[in-house]
């Protein structure tokens, strides 16, 4: 490199320099491993989410290129099953409107059994009966005829309670009873 040369009063001296080596290199490295001493867990947790973004994004990119199944199909094969979801959809149709009008005739029927318990009802009313027992009227005219002529004595009841029954005594062997309070001054104090 350079030489220099120092002058002195009675002597010249000359000093080489010796040249020097990656100067940059040395403090650049030097920046580096401070860099690393600080931040060197940012850097692993830095490197691990890159890594992982890019994972994701190709698994995005890989999906959007694939070709839809559809697409590769032959045309034969989708008409076949296009005809065959048609025949299935009709023969779903089919059922149910069979259910429906099964349904509908169902409905008729209550229907005229409602109308017709109505109408005795209402004869029954006219003849002066109880209007409280048409739904049961569904039975046969025979039986009704039958126990309209014949009255059943009412079998005897059981009376609520005994005879000597008083609820202030407590011996009616109920959950409750009423027992008299006590004698004396109150127990207050």
């Amino acid at each position: 490199m350079d030489d220099v040369t120092i002058e002195d009063d009675d002597s010249t001296f000359h000093v080489k320099k010796p040249p020097l080596k990656n100067q940059d290199l040395s403090s650049l490295s030097l920046t580096v491993e401070e860099f690393v001493a600080h931040y060197g867990w940012y850097l692993v947790f830095g490197a691990v989410m890159f890594y992982l973004l890019i994972l994701h994004l190709n698994k995005r990119r890989s999906s959007q290129r694939s070709p839809t199944p559809q697409a590769s199909q032959d045309p034969t094969l989708v008409e076949r099953r296009e005809e065959a979801m048609a025949a299935a959809r009709m023969k779903m149709q089919e059922e149910l409107d069979a259910k429906a009008s099964i349904f509908r005739e169902k409905q008729k029927l209550q229907e005229e059994e409602k109308r017709r318990q109505k109408i005795e009802m209402w004869e029954s009313m006219q003849q002066g009966k109880s209007y409280k027992g048409a739904p049961k009227l569904s039975q046969t005219t025979e039986e009704t005829s039958s126990s309209q002529t014949m009255l059943k004595p009412k079998k005897d009841k059981r009376p609520f309670r005994n005879a000597d029954y008083n609820p202030l005594t407590g011996q009616g062997g109920g959950s409750c009873s009423w027992r008299p309070g006590r004698r004396g001054p109150s127990s207050g104090g």
